[in-house]
């Protein structure tokens, strides 16, 4: 199986290396299926960050917030 990078850090499934550990991954299309990714503006996105509350901030469906009292 190929491995899966991620870098939502605060995700149950997160693992050492950005990589994801769950066993099965949800895969949907969302609002930026048919965004242009080709040209890039690094100062238009400066909100960037390696945390989430739920899946709707990612584009991850099988994403679960880590317990935090672990």
């Amino acid at each position: 199986m190929p491995q899966v990078k991620c870098s939502v850090a605060n995700c149950e499934y997160w693992a050492q290396g950005n990589l994801c550990s769950a066993d099965e991954i949800m895969v949907e299309i969302d609002a930026h299926s048919n965004a242009d990714y080709k040209t890039e503006f690094a100062a238009e996105n400066n909100s960037h960050q390696d945390k989430a509350s739920s899946s709707s901030e990612t584009c991850c469906l099988t994403f679960k917030p880590k317990n935090s009292s672990k």
